[in-house]
């Protein structure tokens, strides 16, 4: 028979990390059974028949946030055979209120105090033997980090779940519901002192609505319960609570003693600099600037070349040997062959006729970079062709009949292993496969799916700077700093939580919405959350990034702060309508002291994040390259409507599709097929819009309008996913379409000033219609933000 344990305990206690000491890879993550509270299961280390289920972190049993309501109801319902109850020792005082309500429950508990490492260092001393004796329940000394004394707290939960003790907790709040039951008629009709009267209607009062409704089946205490509650009502819960602090404060005093310090903690120094009025902000930029250039610059951006170039292109060199004598012949040959007068007359000629890439294959030819020529020749040639400057006739034998060069065969050189595109291309020929099924695996399948999972690296990077934040205990100090500038707009600090989990996904982002309970700020988070980039939209900047500005670090980090930006200014200009106006909710947040985190905790984080990524990749987006390959390949064949391997875009269904909406992104520099259609696809998934790249060519824009092409993609209405999520949450078609339009039109609005201004500021766009619209957004857009709030009715 299987047994069951349940842990429980305060956010930010060390349940996470003894939850994955306890049960390593044997993890099951889900969502409750009707809500979307992350569910975490699994088999506990050396007991195969033991399940322990990681109840979501709290404060309290009082169902009043979603987290409260799972707890309390899988607690009572599904009675676990035993509880582990993890409380924090060096914040023991607020985790025993939790504790004492779990006691009360009638399963049995074992404590496990955390923290120990921390305790010692600091002098203070928890006396096991006399807390367990005035709890009535094993009390477990831990560090959850070291993974001191958790072994033995494993083994001693599982002797407690086989023998069904009974809780024996023996004070004003513990008896049992049976005898509850059995005494109240009793005491309610005897002649006692009001005290014992009145701490019998805390307990009572206290019992959850089934209990009290079992009771009111008992002869003549209905009556009793209604003039008890009536007599309460009003100062009910504050009772209770403070009958509850007096018991705890006294546990406390025979039970703690503390080192007496006038020192401040490692954590109170640090926060004196991280937390500082002036420095916090600048601190913040600092941080997220490093963490986006090493993910998307760096080190992310050389993982990711190495799997786009190698695992999904031609293939690599294992270990890198013989890459150096290719990377030497390669240079000499393109000195010979590819760099002359002839091509870098072309380039200068382009650059003053503003031709798009002009200035990338101009820098290439002067740096003799042939890696960045052959990366800007394969993006523009197309534009250079339309101007009529003909790159492949001042390239020659270079380029052979397809347009391939015909330099040092890297295959040649070392150990060369080929990547999958090769491997499937062979196999396929190797069958004799048809042209039409080799070109729907080749460059639809592998080329979509596998230009985005070669963002992965790129992402897990990411993912473990931003898990390391988070568990190190940084990322709360970021909302407490972030609910400081917010609260001067008329925003609460509770809405930075879910731009923070945003960060990773949208959905669950959104989800955190339910922890603000003023509803007005609840919806303006809900339609603004998904400004900032989570990990779907980081192939996006790594690509314009790439693409377009030569992998500048600067490309990552103001795409963050360009979403930040975007929910602070949607923020001010939302609360000062009718619909929004009104005071912030207030902002309460615990901040834990800093630890570093395990590495196991940091990439389990990741990976969760990441497999999430991939997951997608193997379904939504893999279908979607499909759609995209079918539709790039069927349409006007000339006569009639059928398949082409050599189909132009513009004649097919999908450049037809292209044609008729391209003229809406017209204002904002990309009116090309391609870019319509990466846009309109990253409805489906934001990744998308890396895929469709992947199966069309990449038709090259210029820097402004690119960025543009960025910040419309980031700033729009999110994936199909995430808009199922803000209906679900917005519960209201009218508030989702708002919201929707709003994201939309915000984008739009906000792309166009970027490439009407700025393509003008650089010399890409000249003066026009357009412009004077931009500036007039501009001049609406000030007066919105600083004009006087409106009162709300």
């Amino acid at each position: 028979m299987s047994i069951k344990v349940a842990l429980a305990g305060n956010p930010n206690s060390g349940k996470t990390t003894l939850f994955n000491a306890l049960t390593g890879s044997n993890q099951f993550v889900g969502n409750w059974p009707g809500v979307t509270v992350e569910k975490k299961e699994g088999k506990l280390k050396g007991h195969k028949d033991v399940a322990l289920m990681d109840l979501p972190g709290i404060y309290s049993l009082s169902p009043y946030t979603l987290e409260e309501v799972v707890a309390r109801n899988y607690l009572i319902n599904e009675r676990p055979d035993a509880i582990i109850n993890i409380v924090d020792g060096t914040n023991i005082e607020r985790n025993l209120y939790l504790s004492t309500q779990i006691m009360e429950l009638g399963i049995p508990v074992i404590m496990a105090v955390n923290m120990l490492d921390v305790l010692e260092k600091r002098g203070d001393k928890i006396h096991i033997n006399k807390l367990s004796e005035k709890l009535g329940c094993e009390v477990v000394e831990i560090s959850a980090l070291k993974g001191t004394g958790i072994r033995d707290l494993a083994n001693k939960a599982v002797k407690l779940a086989e023998s069904k003790k009974k809780n024996t907790v023996v004070h004003k709040f513990a008896n049992e519901v049976e005898e509850v039951i059995d005494e109240t008629k009793g005491l309610l009709s005897a002649d006692i002192p009001e005290e014992q009267k009145r701490f019998f209607a805390i307990k009572l009062l206290e019992r959850d609505e089934k209990i009290r409704e079992i009771m009111r089946t008992v002869p003549d205490v209905s009556k009793q319960i209604d003039k008890l509650e009536k007599a309460f009502d009003d100062d009910t819960e504050s009772i209770i609570t403070n009958e509850r602090y007096v018991y705890i404060s006294s546990i406390i005093k025979d039970c703690v003693t503390k080192a007496k310090s006038d020192k401040l903690t490692a954590s109170d120094k640090i926060d004196r600099i991280v937390t500082n009025r002036i420095l916090a902000l600048p601190i913040f930029a600092v941080v997220m600037c490093i963490v986006y250039y090493i993910s998307v610059t760096t080190v992310g951006t050389w993982a990711t070349d190495w799997t786009n170039d190698g695992v999904f292109g031609d293939g690599f060199h294992l270990f890198g040997i013989g890459t150096a004598q290719y990377e030497e012949d390669l240079d000499k040959w393109a000195d010979e062959n590819v760099f002359s007068t002839e091509l870098e007359q072309i380039a200068e000629k382009a650059v003053k006729e503003n031709v798009a890439g002009a200035e990338e294959v101009k820098d290439a030819i002067a740096d003799k970079d042939f890696g960045a020529f052959e990366e800007a020749y394969g993006s523009y040639n197309d534009a250079f062709d339309e101007k009529g400057l003909n790159m492949d006739e001042a390239l020659g034998d270079a380029i052979d009949e397809e347009g391939e060069f015909t330099g040092p065969d890297t295959s040649e050189y070392g150990v060369w292993v080929p990547g999958i595109p090769v491997l499937v291309g062979n196999g396929l020929e190797a069958i004799h496969c048809n042209d039409f099924l080799t070109g729907l695996i080749i460059d639809g399948i592998i080329a979509g799916v596998g230009a985005v999972l070669g963002f992965v690296p790129q992402m897990l990077v990411l993912f473990i700077f931003l898990a390391f934040l988070e568990s190190c205990g940084y990322m709360s100090r970021v909302a407490f700093i972030m609910d400081r500038i917010f609260r001067k707009f008329g925003l609460s600090g509770k809405a930075f939580i879910p731009i923070l989990i945003g960060t990773g996904c949208g959905v669950p982002g959104l989800m955190a919405t339910r922890t603000i309970e003023n509803d007005r700020d609840r919806k303006m988070s809900l339609m603004t959350t998904t400004f900032i980039p989570c990990g779907a939209k980081l192939p996006i900047i790594a690509l314009i990034a790439a693409a377009l500005f030569n992998g500048a670090w600067w490309v990552a980090p103001s795409a963050y702060f360009l979403g930040m930006f975007a929910i602070i200014t949607s923020g001010i200009i939302l609360k000062k309508t009718k619909l929004f106006a009104g005071e912030p909710a207030p902002f309460v947040m615990e901040l834990p002291a800093y630890h570093w985190p395990t590495v196991g905790t940091v990439l389990r984080s990741m990976w969760e994040r990441g497999w999430s990524f991939i997951k997608k990749a193997g379904t939504i987006i893999l279908l979607s390259s499909i759609v995209v390959w079918l539709g790039s390949h069927f349409g006007n064949t000339g006569s009639g409507f059928g398949y082409s391997s050599d189909m132009e875009l513009a004649d097919s269904v999908l450049g037809s599709i292209g044609n008729v909406v391209k003229w809406i992104f017209a204002p904002l520099g990309f009116n090309d097929a391609t870019a319509t259609v990466a846009t309109i696809m990253g409805l489906v998934a934001k990744e998308e819009v890396v895929g469709v790249f992947g199966v069309l060519d990449f038709e090259g824009m210029l820097p402004v309008a690119g960025y543009a092409f960025l910040a419309f993609n980031l700033l729009c209405a999110p994936c199909f996913a995430a808009m199922g999520a803000i209906k679900r949450e917005m519960n209201n078609s009218k508030w989702f379409w708002i919201a929707i339009g709003y994201m939309t039109c915000f984008a739009y609005l906000t792309a166009l000033v970027i490439y009407q201004i700025g393509g003008l500021i650089v010399g890409e766009t000249g003066f026009g219609i357009f412009t004077i619209i931009a500036i007039l957004v501009v001049i609406g857009f000030l007066y919105l933000l600083f004009r006087p709030s409106k009162e709300n009715n």
